[in-house]
């Protein structure tokens, strides 16, 4: 997971001794083959005195290559004295790339008529939401978020149109589709993430692409680029904008036409968004008839998760850190969450590791004391994360956790109602109530079955969380419709030779 989201992480594994190495002692394997193909790095100490130097290298590579090391140390290494000089931490200063392919790009920015660009990760990690700013500003082109990085531009600028991606904004695809050049901003363009969506089929075929990303091999490896620039986002933002400045440009002369078309599908967008309360495909239509009759732990209502989703936006804190996992609901929260700030957005990117979100809030918490730390999961996720709970009130890290509790594996369950007929197999998950396990883990537990009562959830948890130092579970009950899968073409229609199996299709 580490690697396919470029996060420098430093593994360290213990192995077992040098002197029994081969033997199949106690808990004996052979670990450096078992990680080197999701490794940047693996440094296995050899020696004693090396000690120091294969630990600065991790770290240095880590940090240099973005992503995780490994640092494989035999059990008798790990104590006694060595004589050595400790590395001091070795630091990469990137540039903005070559001369000439920044100035192919500024020549090509120069031409275009609708330039679009796409702020990606390489945006938040190198600290360059300024310099995309200024970019776009320059030449009044709308900036839309690669998939799951929605901080990695301010939602408040009225040039931010939203993600890209799953259950993303339509506004951003649209103005995508328009596009006659493309800057891609520190993206790799990964297939997931520019998948057609809702329907639309919106990346721009004939559009010129100038792709910039720190590492050479994600040039042109996905899409196919006019122009490839291989530099620091922040370092080739800065260089692009110097070289547009004084320029004439083709876009200046349609500037204020661009500007209403892009105010002008985003209030499409956020109308749609507002009469979007539910889901219509014939399976959820179904759910939310048969949820109708029944009642929640409390009594209450099941909730539709669009609605529970525009909610829960309306009440976020400002400075608030989310944090969202592998599921259906979870996806569709991509439409409704907007920030103001870079690191603010974890998502469990493209391994789609189940179970993420909870711990991953509660490490940001404990980095970032001061601010609001909120995660979503549905069900099946908290199941593989709940026990966290114990963690955050013993070790004093207060989070506020969003469980929504619609009782099925949802993503699962959407291809066995697209793929077979409804022919569900241990899709369906009967839970007690979540709020009453916090509350027997000492932290806070709050059951939501009531629309109105949403907000005020979020703002009471958000509210004992900086104010009172605690942890609350809000458990939303939820219907058991379903957004759309993952991927369309994921799967295909089986073909059933069985009779009894023919209508499973």
């Amino acid at each position: 997971a580490a690697y396919w989201a470029h996060t420098p992480v430093v593994m360290i594994t213990p192995e077992t001794g040098t002197g029994t190495m081969g033997l199949g002692g106690f808990q004996e394997c052979n670990q450096l083959p078992m990680f080197q193909e999701f490794t940047k790095y693996q440094g296995h100490v050899t020696h004693p005195a090396r000690m120091a130097e294969y630990t600065g290298r991790c770290f240095d590579r880590a940090m240099s290559e973005m992503g995780p090391t490994q640092l494989n140390i035999p059990r008798d290494y790990f104590y006694g004295e060595i004589t050595c000089e400790i590395p001091k931490p070795s630091r990469l200063d990137r540039g903005p790339g070559g001369e000439q392919s920044l100035n192919e790009a500024a020549e090509l920015l120069a031409t275009a008529k609708f330039p679009v660009i796409i702020s990606g990760g390489g945006v938040v990690m190198s600290g360059a939401i300024e310099e995309c700013k200024a970019l776009a500003e320059r030449l009044g082109a709308p900036v839309v978020n690669s998939y799951l990085h929605n901080d990695s531009f301010p939602a408040s600028h009225p040039l931010w149109c939203g993600p890209l991606g799953y259950q993303g904004s339509k506004a951003a695809m649209k103005l995508m589709a328009q596009a006659d050049v493309v800057i891609a901003l520190g993206s790799r363009l990964g297939p997931f993430g520019t998948l057609p969506q809702h329907g639309m089929d919106y990346w721009p075929k004939q559009a010129k692409i100038i792709q910039i990303d720190a590492d050479n091999k994600m040039l042109g490896l996905v899409k196919k680029i006019s122009v490839g620039i291989c530099g620091d986002a922040k370092a080739a933002a800065i260089a692009l904008t110097a070289r547009l400045a004084g320029k004439d440009l083709v876009c200046d002369a349609n500037r204020a036409e661009r500007a209403a078309i892009i105010a002008n599908e985003k209030a499409a967008w956020e109308k749609e968004l507002d009469e979007w309360t539910h889901e219509k495909d014939a399976f959820s239509l179904d759910m939310i008839e048969e949820n109708a009759k029944e009642k929640t732990f409390q009594g209450g209502d099941y909730l539709h998760p669009r609605q529970v989703l525009r909610e829960l936006e309306k009440a976020m804190p400002p400075r608030a850190m989310v944090s969202t996992d592998i599921g259906n609901i979870n996806s569709v929260a991509n439409s409704y969450l907007r920030f103001e700030e870079p690191r603010s957005f974890f998502a469990a990117m493209s391994f789609g590791n189940c179970g993420y979100a909870f711990p991953t809030i509660i490490g940001a918490k404990a980095a970032a004391p001061d601010r609001p730390a909120i995660s979503y999961a549905g069900d099946g996720a908290w199941g593989m994360s709940l026990m966290e709970t114990m963690t955050c009130v013993r070790h004093n890290i207060p989070v506020t956790a969003v469980v929504f509790h619609n009782r099925q594996w949802g993503a699962e369950k959407k291809n066995q109602v697209d793929f077979y007929n409804r022919r569900f197999v241990a899709g369906e998950l009967d839970n007690t109530s979540f709020a009453e396990i916090a509350r027997a883990m000492g932290a806070e537990g709050i059951t939501v079955d009531k629309i109105e009562d949403v907000g005020p959830a979020l703002k009471k948890a958000i509210d004992m969380q900086m104010n009172e130092g605690k942890t609350t579970i809000i458990e939303i009950m939820c219907t058991r419709e379903l957004g759309d899968p993952f991927r369309r073409d994921a799967l295909s229609k089986p073909v059933r030779f069985l009779d009894k199996y023919k209508d499973y299709v």
